[in-house]
């Protein structure tokens, strides 16, 4: 009898160590691993992804092209040092572009450009103006202006994901 009970005590300490040690959710990070790679086209090839890829466009220029492109990684052949992961280009993906812009130091300015669709090459393209981000026309002798969150959102296979990217203005 002794026994019997000292077995079914330790069984009910297993069993509570046992529900006491679940794994608890972090509640400000999302698990989700982003379903796409959004490649900020002009940055710097093989920009950490931990980093903003910043992207350097005269400030005398009247317009500028910001691009990124969508990608979906291809794991299957991960374990094949011949073939690699490989990278399919995602075409028809909503993607929103909106930004936060600097304008005199601690002065923020923050908007939409707007709603962009990739092609079929993954790609987005964006033709805007200095103006959009509320940069004033400039000449050659003003400063270098950053727009330092540049947000690329979108949502594929039912998961959203966000990419952001810096715009240098010399």
């Amino acid at each position: 009898m002794k026994n019997i009970k000292r077995l079914s005590i330790g069984l009910l300490a297993i069993m509570a160590l046992a529900v006491t040690s679940c794994k608890v959710e972090d509640p400000f990070l999302d698990n989700n691993v982003a379903p796409v790679l959004v490649d900020v086209v002009g940055a710097a090839f093989g920009a950490p992804l931990s980093a903003k890829p910043s992207v350097t466009y005269p400030l005398t220029s009247p317009s500028l092209t910001l691009a990124v492109r969508l990608l979906e990684l291809d794991k299957t052949n991960i374990l094949d040092h011949t073939k690699g992961i490989d990278s399919i280009p995602v075409p028809n993906v909503k993607i929103a572009l909106t930004f936060r812009t600097e304008v005199k130091p601690n002065v923020f300015v923050t908007g939409t450009i707007g709603e962009f669709t990739s092609d079929a090459n993954g790609l987005v393209t964006v033709p805007t103006t200095w103006d959009k981000f509320s940069i004033q026309k400039a000449s050659e002798g003003n400063a270098a202006v950053l727009i330092s969150n540049l947000a690329w959102t979108g949502t594929y296979k039912g998961i959203a994901f966000s990419r952001q990217s810096q715009v240098q203005a010399k």
